[in-house]
């Protein structure tokens, strides 16, 4: 990870849980194919970003590598701006 990278992420989960050991982690496939953790620095950014309705968990970031065990993926993206027609309860 880069040096400058936060200390904890949220990430955008399939649905609400209470143990985030449970949680699954949504993952998006990019337009060439490969699959993205989208992961957001701040809570409000999450919210600005996925939209109010998205749950979330937080995480630290040397768990990421935990996530990458139990759910692949090919690329980290941070801060990523959700198209609101793709967001969780979106009603378009």
């Amino acid at each position: 990870m880069p040096a400058e990278f936060p200390p904890v992420v949220y990430l955008p989960c399939a649905k609400d849980v209470a143990d985030p050991e449970h949680a699954e982690i949504e993952l998006r496939r990019t337009r060439d194919g490969r699959m993205a953790l989208l992961a957001y620095s701040a809570l409000d950014r999450l919210h600005a970003c996925c939209g109010a309705h998205q749950p979330w968990i937080v995480v630290g970031t040397p768990a990421l590598d935990l996530v990458m065990k139990s759910q692949p993926f090919d690329l980290l993206l941070l801060d990523v701006v959700i198209p609101e027609a793709e967001r969780r309860g979106s009603v378009l």
